[in-house]
């Protein structure tokens, strides 16, 4: 066979549910020659990591930590350190993410009562108190930003909840962390895991996770061992921890990637990057509304870094996309489950939620709409945007 050319892909915009284009600091940062993954050098960037990444998740947990896999390898992370066979779990499921974690559990053995609401909605406390008074179960397992449907999960006040009936709570924070509040402490999470290329602006690589003292005590009073011996954090720890004992070689090149994309968001500051994803929300939202495209998350549990939205009649799915890609090398995200072929996923994630890409992506979603038959006001969009920016 002949070989394949030099790597040379057509410049692309990354607007859907993920991967984000990374920073281009993270980018240079992924150049720096290699470490050996003991190397005193490496050891101290993996302390830097750890520190801003406590500092990122608002917590003073000790066991956090980039697990060496991407976002799922978090999932499973935190629900095969948490669960035996036989415990108890109750997952509350309103989109395509949240059935993935049932799932997840029921092979790591739990017996599994799912609570549910229609794709799109979210849960109030009372339902989910009513469950864990009736289940009593180790652990509850929830979404908070739901990444198939747009729809912001509130979790202020759930950890305290789950303590009521000593249940341990696990937060898919994957989409959420470095877009919207996280607060780890504050509200009483006990495992949290996220990804670094959404809201932490670097590649697909690693996935953030975090342990409270209580979650670390139910790993301790395990009677069997981890399903997992991977992702085993009784083993992983000694390496993230004081001994520093080998347990598998770590992705050097993507701890600097992690380690830069933190830098980035402390430097901003938490606060002031949570309010750039509103702010260029509420310009894309306007503009999709005024090319006739509706959000599928009711009014107020909108997510700003994902907008999932509604396709008009006659506006084909896949075409549409195609022709996003092909003629202005943009890419957005199609329905998942119960919105498959309905709905466009826009993801303004981390580096990518900047006013030039809500400019850009209105303008070419218009000229695509208008090719698929909408009647669409010329320069509607970006004008309801720009209206936005300039009214602050």
């Amino acid at each position: 066979m002949s070989l394949p050319g030099q790597l040379t892909p057509s410049p692309r915009l990354l607007l859907g549910p993920g991967p984000s284009d990374a920073h281009p600091r993270v980018l240079s940062a992924m150049t720096t020659p290699l470490l050996g993954h003991l190397d005193p050098q490496f050891l101290q960037i993996m302390t830097e990591t750890q520190e801003m990444l406590r500092l990122t998740y608002r917590t003073a947990n000790r066991l956090t930590i980039p697990v060496s896999a991407t976002g799922m390898a978090g999932m499973e992370t935190c629900l095969v350190n948490l669960v035996e066979p036989g415990d108890r779990a109750v997952v509350c499921t309103k989109g395509f993410f949240g059935q993935r974690m049932v799932e997840v559990a029921g092979r790591a053995g739990a017996e599994v009562t799912v609570l549910e609401r229609p794709w799109g909605q979210v849960f109030d406390l009372d339902q989910i108190r009513d469950t864990l008074k009736q289940v009593r179960p180790k652990v509850l397992g929830i979404v908070q930003a739901e990444t198939s449907t747009g729809a912001w999960q509130p979790i202020e006040q759930l950890g305290k909840l789950c303590h009521e009936f000593d249940t341990l709570l696990i937060v898919d924070a994957v989409t959420s962390l470095g877009c919207v509040p996280v607060e780890v402490d504050r509200w009483e999470l006990d495992a949290v895991y996220s990804c670094t290329q959404k809201g932490l602006g670097c590649p697909p690589g690693l996935s953030p996770v975090t342990f409270s003292d209580r979650a670390v005590a139910a790993l301790k009073a395990r009677k069997t061992k981890v399903q997992s011996w991977y992702l085993d954090l009784s083993l992983i720890e000694s390496y993230w921890g004081g001994d520093r004992a080998y347990h598998h070689t770590a992705p050097i090149t993507m701890t600097y990637a992690l380690r830069e994309g933190l830098r980035i968001v402390l430097e901003e500051g938490l606060e002031a990057r949570w309010d750039r994803h509103v702010r260029n929300h509420k310009a894309l939202k306007a503009g999709l509304q005024a090319l006739g495209l509706s959000y599928i998350a009711a009014e107020g549990h909108q997510l700003p870094q994902l907008n999932a939205v509604r396709l008009p009649d006659g506006v084909d799915d896949a075409a549409g996309r195609k022709q996003l890609l092909a003629d202005f090398g943009i890419e957005v995200g199609g329905g998942l489950g119960d919105f498959k072929g309905k709905a466009w996923r826009i993801g303004l994630m981390g580096y990518n939620s900047r006013p030039n890409c809500v400019v850009q992506v209105l303008a070419s979603l218009e000229q695509v709409l208008r090719t698929q038959g909408s009647k669409v006001e010329p320069g509607a969009g970006v004008a309801a945007a720009e209206k936005v920016y300039t009214a602050g």
